[in-house]
């Protein structure tokens, strides 16, 4: 096993691809429960083979790509070959619904539409929603290139060159473009690498849509850094997820709090082989509840490892160590590779344990927020440090404990009441797979508190048994006036819950 290097990568894309081809050739680089092994050989060979039919179009370095494909051996081929030929490349968010997919696709410029043939009504709805002018080429078995245009030569690329466009959300108003460079990227699946120690004998599964950051950066960049290999499957399933870990020998894992929830909760059970090689799972892009961190690592014997990330920092930018290290519960963990502190209203860092907005600096931050230089200045501090926009304490070893989102504070009566209190009291039901607390409009406080949860298949516990087990663990002023029992939570690309659409969706039931 060798170790990741201290420092983060240099170059570019381009050349890590080659510098693996060179060195692994013939090792595994991407596999798939339904497709052909790509080796890194493989891999290079057709992302050079892609990159220059892209050329061949008549785009330049830093002419936009834009990819709509889902999680597959086509989606990783077209995925590096923009890369790999200097392109910035768009990475569309399929489930973000035909209005903002639209949008993203005309605010990139794309030049050209990588399209798989799957999602080409989504993608006519997206094209009227807004003026898309672009040519796409479809994506099938085969990519089927215009006959007329061949093959052309690719401009050299630097480390600061763009490499991905990814657009956020866009929960409280239109979707902002995150912009990263080759550097940025790749340090995006270093610092993974780094607090993980992974190494080529490590193989991820990734379940995560790679047109989300965590997906992209923790198990598609971290295993090109590493040199290790990963099982990309198009998206989780709870019946398969043990069976895959078993027959692919996968070592790791990242996924969201969502998916612990839901295997924690299932009936499959992976034998002893498959649980003793896998040396951790990952838990990313939202708050996992302690209870169900300690309930999981009870029943199946496998570490989970809580991080936190932003898009805009390349994914990650804290976690907690691998055993023997402590992992803080409750906690996303500290810095790896880059640097955090917490800040107070004037934008000065606070002492320990105090309470402030978390903010990060270093190689895997973003360049900018593309064509919004007024979002891109209201993210950065006078002195370089990103606003994350989430709120969280910082001890004395460096953990930081998250309390909450500026933007999904509770305020009830000019106090402020953090969501999670209300998600953590909650989970501690055994019937409970998902919650989310969110604020409702009121005429007595402002906002009072509410929650939606989903339950296990064949509970029979009421909305009331709930409210009353929050109002004992919280008193009467946190606790939720109303608990909604759903079917589904909303939920993002990463599989994150969008507490500011529960509102709405819950608004004739209140």
């Amino acid at each position: 096993m060798s170790a990741v290097s201290a420092t983060p990568p240099e170059g570019t894309v381009r050349q890590w691809l080659e510098l693996r081809a060179q060195t692994q050739a013939s090792d595994p680089a991407f596999l798939f429960p339904d497709s052909e092994t790509l080796t890194w050989s493989d891999l290079r060979d057709a992302a050079a083979e892609i990159a220059a039919r892209i050329a061949g179009q008549g785009l330049r370095k830093g002419d936009c790509v834009a990819i709509m494909l889902p999680n597959s051996r086509q989606g990783i081929l077209c995925l590096f070959g923009a890369l790999y030929g200097g392109f910035r490349t768009a990475l569309i968010n399929l489930v973000a619904g035909a209005e903002a997919i639209g949008y993203a696709l005309s605010h990139s410029e794309a030049k050209i539409i990588l399209l798989g043939k799957a999602q080409s009504d989504l993608f006519e709805q997206a094209a009227q929603a807004h003026a898309v002018t672009a040519p796409t080429v479809a994506v099938g078995a085969v990519i089927e290139w215009p006959i007329a245009q061949g093959r052309a030569t690719l401009d050299e690329i630097a480390p600061q060159d763009a490499s991905i466009l990814m657009y956020t959300s866009g929960t409280t108003g239109r979707p902002k473009g995150v912009l990263h460079t080759h550097a940025s990227l790749l340090a995006g699946g270093w610092t993974a690498s780094l607090a993980h120690a992974l190494c080529p004998e490590d193989r991820a599964l990734c379940v995560l849509p790679i047109y989300h950051i965590n997906g992209l950066c923790v198990t598609i960049m971290g295993p090109l850094v590493s040199g290790g290999s990963a099982l990309v499957c198009d998206k989780f399933s709870a019946s398969k997820f043990w069976n895959l870990c078993k027959e692919y020998q996968v070592t790791w894992f990242s996924v969201v709090p969502t998916i612990i929830s839901h295997l924690l909760h299932g009936a499959a059970n992976p034998d002893r082989a498959t649980t003793a090689r896998i040396r951790f799972g990952r838990s990313a892009s939202s708050a996992l509840a302690i209870e169900t961190q300690t309930a999981f690592q009870a029943r199946f014997g496998i570490p989970i490892i809580e991080t936190m990330g932003l898009t805009e920092t390349a994914a990650q930018i804290l976690s907690n160590p691998l055993p023997p290290g402590t992992r803080k519960i409750g906690s996303p963990g500290r810095a790896f590779g880059n640097d955090v502190v917490i800040l107070s209203k004037d934008l000065m860092p606070v002492a320990h344990g105090l309470e402030g907005e978390i903010a990060v600096r270093g190689p895997n931050v973003m360049t900018c927020y593309f064509r919004n230089p007024e979002a891109t200045r209201d993210t950065f501090t006078p002195d370089g440090w990103l606003r994350t926009g989430d709120l969280g304490c910082m001890d004395a070893d460096g953990y930081v404990f998250v309390t909450g989102r500026l933007k999904e504070l509770i305020i009830k009566g000019g106090e402020n009441i953090a969501p999670r209190e209300v998600d953590e009291a909650l989970y501690g039901h055994p019937d409970v797979v998902e919650a989310a607390a969110f604020a409702r409009h009121c005429a007595q406080y402002g906002e009072r508190v509410e929650a939606a949860v989903k339950l296990r298949d064949g509970a029979t516990v009421r909305s009331d048994e709930l409210v009353a087990l929050c109002r004992r663990k919280l008193g009467d002023f946190k606790c939720p006036d109303v608990i909604h029992i759903l079917d589904d939570l909303p939920k993002g690309p990463s599989g994150k819950i969008q507490r500011l659409k529960l509102a709405e969706e819950t608004k004739e039931k209140a």
